[in-house]
């Protein structure tokens, strides 16, 4: 069957239906028979209302600094607003276009305030991890993991060549992100070691820290292998004909793995090192300026944009 129509995220014109068997039964999936259209800076959305761009934040963060820099920044070019995407990300709206493309203007403001770090890799940043490793809870801290695995993406030529929706996904084993879609990832399972996964329901072994940047980049090279490079070629691992060819050899799910989390709860959040963490909501992910200076006047150097939709301040002194 076809579909037609189209959302922020890409072009739906052009799908074919395919029956994917999951661990949870046979699903409905999905084929593609075009290139994916998910925005970026230099490739935006053009929406009934202006361009649409997006802004990757690798695990969610950013600072107050570059928040407030991105709603000056929208305030002159878009609507004032910053939208919190689902993916730990940003979105600006409302921009001005010209045959597609926005004003050179804005890709250099969004460059010096540091929202633009790869032109050539900026659609395949897409790297979400558990918003509070390192500060409280879960078996690891994955932030430096996250910050290799972007700089190892970045360097790489032929990872430009990744989907634009391609995730991947880094549990700190506390098991808030288990359930999420992903292509590529790992979760946690000691302080040192974690466990690779591939697509929705494979897992890999269970590998040191130190090495998962890079076997997770080896993984995503192998996916663009694959893949091909056709109007048709999958977006997702899961697309594919047999997921469990980017990596060969698939593992039984280790059980320090099989935990889940809640969504992280609102408030004061004590961390291990004796400072506080404070989980700030955002209504509908909708950031003003306004309401960014009320949120982030307790901040300190660094913020946390979550997959909820919410603002995350830690390493704070004061008292709640």
């Amino acid at each position: 069957m076809t579909t037609s129509g189209s959302t922020a995220g890409g072009h739906r014109r052009g799908l074919r239906s395919i029956r994917v068997p999951t661990s949870r039964g046979t699903i409905v999936g999905v084929t593609r028979t075009y290139r994916d259209r998910c925005p970026g800076v230099l490739r935006p959305w053009i929406a009934d209302d202006g361009a649409l761009v997006r802004l990757r934040l690798v695990g969610g963060r950013t600072s107050p600094q570059q928040l407030h820099r991105l709603l000056a920044i929208s305030a002159e070019h878009a609507d004032g607003s910053v939208l919190l995407t689902r993916r730990a990300n940003l979105q600006l709206r409302g921009i001005a276009h010209t045959d597609g493309c926005v004003d050179p203007v804005l890709v250099d403001e969004l460059t010096d305030a540091g929202l633009l770090p790869s032109a050539s890799h900026e659609l395949v940043r897409n790297i979400m991890t558990s918003p509070l490793t390192g500060l409280t809870g879960g078996q690891a801290d994955l932030r430096d993991v996250a910050a290799r695995l972007d700089a190892g993406l970045v360097a790489d030529e032929e990872l430009a060549a990744l989907p634009a929706r391609f995730l991947f996904v880094l549990d700190d084993g506390r098991g808030d992100l288990v359930d999420r879609s992903l292509d590529l990832g790992a979760m946690a399972v000691d302080p040192e070691h974690a466990q690779v996964r591939i697509g929705g329901r494979h897992w890999g072994d269970v590998v040191a820290l130190d090495d998962l940047p890079d076997v997770l980049l080896g993984l995503a090279r192998r996916f663009v292998d694959l893949r091909g490079d056709g109007e048709d070629a999958p977006w997702h691992v899961d697309e594919l004909e047999d997921p469990t060819t980017v990596v060969g050899t698939t593992f039984a799910r280790d059980l320090r793995t099989h935990v889940a989390a809640l969504p992280l709860r609102l408030g004061s959040i004590g961390q291990d090192d004796g400072r506080r963490a404070e989980h700030v909501p955002v209504p509908d992910g909708l950031l003003t300026a306004d309401l960014a200076r009320e949120l982030l006047a307790p901040a300190g150097p660094d913020v946390v944009v979550t997959p909820w939709r919410s603002l995350l301040l830690p390493d704070l002194q004061d008292a709640p």
